[in-house]
């Protein structure tokens, strides 16, 4: 075996090795949730007095729930006179229209709600958030993004915490209003809740950081500004503040038995896009923030959680070089009679894939799932995840080389259960890029990887190699014909796995 070859091997390992790491991080939450899962929240005293809150509804371009969001808001309960109601509207489309006409309607139902729209989008969402709280009347501020539609009861359940003073934040659970929609919304639906399920209580009760997800939380206002208010520098505002107030001393709660239902994209270009919003803002707060949290004088636990938190989207880069080194790797190994040592990537698949399938397990079996429903998705969750590597490595690469790029609104159609509107506007549909052709060609390439393993009988690599094959194609496919479709037709061909 040549140097270069020996080289190359080493390389390939050397990225096992740290997709290992990052991947056995998901056991350390399981541990970590099972540890504190006990340990319920309650709050800490009982306020004097009712607070005074502001719900802010940052909109842009949302024309299909805008008048959903407004009237589910109105419907929560809660004092009305201490209650104000901020609809920051960004839109350039009917959107605009449709969002006054809710407004002044509700308004004379006696809701102290307003219609504030900016003259430019500077700052995107985090620019409307700053401009709304600059005119909020509450010393409390609720945040929900356009595609939710929350219970009437959230006030009543998260605004008791705030009797104590050291709360800064109260985050509650979403809920997937489409989750029974197609395999692609049942696979966000279930990353999500692994997201929040497992991930957000095992952080909040370990006494780790962890994050404001941009919509179906409060905040106390005197928290956003001691933590040096809204920025716009990273495309994950709300992770951004969440650090630098939970740097600043405020503590924050995590409600997971409160849900606030929520739209999950039904389109695959739409689930890109969000997911690269995502990555990308992820890095960008970590190049911003982990600095700060590094040299700090948090505990170490603290600091290594936020370190896994900020950089895990990393792993995206690893798993776009690991695909293209696998099957050269196993054509090496092969050439020089090495059959023996293709057993040694068992151990590292096991410690990187076997964690995303108890995580997600565990998280569903959580939620009262039967053994079927908790099994059934782990392929097809796994697959997905590995198609997204393209997608979510471009925004990592983006974020680190400092290229900047707007706020780009994840489309939302109204769509729950397993209804869609038919009359969706194309410019409410995902984007189009070039990058689902690369996608088809990953695909491809694995798909000749999968030939020559069964042609050699190299049975223990199939199984790895037909998961990234069957990743990368999905992805693509998905990427290039949904949005030629209309209505149902254009979200139910990726059909169940």
């Amino acid at each position: 075996m040549s140097a270069i070859e020996i080289g190359f091997l080493a390389v390939y390992f050397a990225v096992l090795a740290v997709l290992a790491v990052y991947g056995s991080h998901r056991y350390r939450m399981a541990y970590l949730y099972y540890r504190h899962k006990f340990k319920l929240p309650t709050p800490k005293g009982t306020l004097r007095e009712l607070p005074r809150v502001t719900i802010q509804l940052p909109i842009f371009n949302e024309m299909y729930v805008v008048e959903r969001l407004i009237d589910s808001v109105c419907r929560i309960e809660y004092p009305r006179e201490l209650v104000e109601i901020q609809v920051l509207d960004d839109s350039t489309d009917e959107t605009c229209a449709i969002a006054r006409a809710c407004v002044e309607r509700n308004r004379q139902a006696g809701h102290d709600v307003v219609y504030l729209r900016r003259e430019n989008r500077h700052g995107f969402k985090a620019g409307a958030l700053k401009h709304g709280l600059e005119r909020a009347k509450g010393g409390l501020v609720a945040v929900f993004d356009a595609d939710f539609v929350p219970c009437p009861d959230f006030l009543r359940r998260t605004v008791p915490f705030f009797a104590d003073r050291e709360v800064g934040m109260v985050q509650v659970r979403w809920g997937h209003l489409n989750r029974e929609f197609s395999a692609l919304t049942q696979a966000q639906s279930i990353f999500l809740d692994g997201h929040f399920i497992i991930e957000h209580t095992a952080r909040n009760r370990s006494g780790c950081f962890f994050n404001f997800n941009g919509t179906a939380g409060i905040w106390r206002k005197d928290t956003i500004l001691d933590a040096g208010g809204w920025q716009h520098d990273t495309l994950t505002e709300d992770l951004d503040l969440s650090y630098r107030a939970q740097l600043r001393g405020w503590r924050f709660v995590f409600l997971p038995e409160v849900i606030s239902p929520a739209e999950v994209p039904v389109d695959m270009n739409a689930f890109k896009s969000q997911q690269h919003r995502w990555a990308k803002g992820s890095i960008q707060t970590a190049k911003k923030l982990l600095p700060l949290i590094l040299r700090s004088e948090l505990p170490f636990e603290v600091k290594r959680e936020a370190f896994f938190h900020l950089t895990n989207n990393a792993a995206y880069l690893l798993m776009v070089l690991l695909s293209l080194l696998m099957p050269i790797s196993m054509l090496v190994r092969f050439q020089h009679g090495l059959y023996g040592t293709l057993l040694l990537d068992v151990p590292f698949f096991i410690t990187a894939t076997a964690s995303v399938c108890f995580f997600y397990v565990a998280c569903q079996r959580e939620m009262g799932l039967s053994w079927w429903g908790r099994v059934r998705y782990l392929p097809f969750l796994m697959s997905l995840g590995i198609g997204l590597a393209l997608n979510n490595a471009k925004a990592v690469v983006e974020a680190l080389l400092n290229r900047q790029s707007g706020f780009t609104r994840t489309p939302k159609t109204g769509a729950e259960g397993t209804k869609v509107r038919g009359d969706v506007k194309k410019s409410y549909r995902g984007g189009r890029n070039l990058l689902p052709a690369l996608e088809l060609l990953f695909g491809m390439y694995f798909t000749g990887a999968v030939w020559f393993a069964y042609e050699a009988e190299i049975y223990t690599s199939l199984p790895f190699l037909v998961l990234f094959q069957a990743g990368f194609l999905y992805v693509g496919l998905m990427s290039l014909f949904q949005r030629r479709l209309k209505g149902r037709t254009a979200v139910t061909t990726g059909g169940a796995p």
